[in-house]
């Protein structure tokens, strides 16, 4: 205990304080990308607003993706074949962690769902608070738009992940989240299709590093819309679930 305890002192007067602007400028978002030409471009230009560092994955899109991504101004990190969002997610947080020296990094979807304001205001409160990692909740705020059939399959799978975890969450399949160094450092992801969030959550609570959830708003436009969850899909969230290796 006495040793736990330094070592969070420790970690907390080491902990920079920055600026919004140098606090943007220590942030990366990362972008899992697969077959999204029609969108990504607009998304990239909108959260550059806001964030100046974009690293999107191409996981083996056969559309012109890639392409739009890397025009809109981010940097673009290419699989040959589709992986799987995991192994995307994987691969950019592994890259902004070699090459850059982020302080934080936002796990971000290229479809639209996302908004650079709620983003940045987890990283604002993952310095504010010295959190570890900020998780996106639809279901913190008053209105989260979201169908019945997903409504049910999302509360089930936070309820098994609290389960599995220990800890109490609301929302356990939303890809807005905010990793501080540290906690992104510890991910080796896996998983690499839907069962990678489940896994997300259990290494990151494997870490014992402080945590929160944060109410953000999902953008469920027609687009996102037409590539929403099946109950085929929902059903295998669940199923994949069991299938993670609880963390210790």
């Amino acid at each position: 205990m006495y040793l736990a305890v330094c070592h969070r002192l420790w970690h907390n007067a080491c902990m920079p304080s920055f600026s919004v602007d140098q606090l943007v400028h220590a942030t990366w978002l990362v972008i899992p990308l697969y077959n999204e030409q029609t969108v990504v471009a607009d998304v990239i230009r909108d959260a550059l607003h806001t964030f100046p560092n974009i690293v999107c994955v191409d996981d083996g899109s056969n559309d012109d993706s890639a392409t739009r991504a890397r025009d809109a101004g981010a940097v673009v990190i290419s699989h040959p074949i589709n992986l799987g969002q995991g192994a995307a997610l994987q691969t950019g947080i592994s890259w902004v962690l070699t090459y850059t020296d982020a302080h934080y990094i936002v796990t971000f979807d290229a479809d639209g769902q996302h908004r650079a304001s709620d983003a940045l205001r987890m990283v604002e409160r993952a310095q504010s608070e010295n959190l570890g990692y900020v998780l996106g909740s639809r279901f913190l705020g008053t209105d989260h738009q979201a169908g019945w059939l997903k409504h049910l399959v999302l509360v089930t799978a936070a309820k098994v992940a609290s389960w599995r975890t220990g800890m109490e969450l609301t929302d356990s399949h939303n890809g807005l989240r905010v990793l501080r160094r540290d906690a992104a450092s510890a991910l080796n992801l896996t998983q690499s299709r839907m069962a990678h969030a489940s896994q997300i959550i259990s290494q990151l609570a494997a870490t014992r590093l402080p945590w929160a959830e944060e109410a953000v708003t999902i953008n469920y436009t027609e687009y996102s819309r037409s590539k929403g969850q099946s109950l085929l899909n929902g059903v295998n969230i669940l199923t994949e679930m069991l299938f993670v290796p609880k963390q210790h």
